[in-house]
């Protein structure tokens, strides 16, 4: 329980950084970090009760953040999506 309660705040810190970013990509790296954080804890919770199908959700978590952190970086630089 001790990392969720550690997790917890970091996802505020996240929230904060994401609606005051001074800059877009401050406030997409917000936004992934929040889906990372949001992952683990899902990992932890699922972990912690033995909850076979929160621990598919946390991959899945993982997994959108990672594609939505590419196809913000690639819209940052300016490129399409099929470059």
């Amino acid at each position: 329980m001790i990392p969720i309660i550690i997790l917890i705040p970091a996802a505020f810190f996240c929230l904060y950084r994401a609606l005051q970013g001074p800059s877009i990509a401050d406030r997409a790296i917000a936004v992934d970090m929040m889906g990372v954080v949001f992952s683990a804890i899902t990992a932890l919770v699922a972990l912690q009760y033995q909850l076979s199908y929160l621990l598919d959700l946390s991959i899945a978590l993982a997994v959108i953040a990672f594609i939505g952190a590419l196809a913000l970086a690639k819209y940052l630089e300016g490129r399409s999506l099929d470059d």
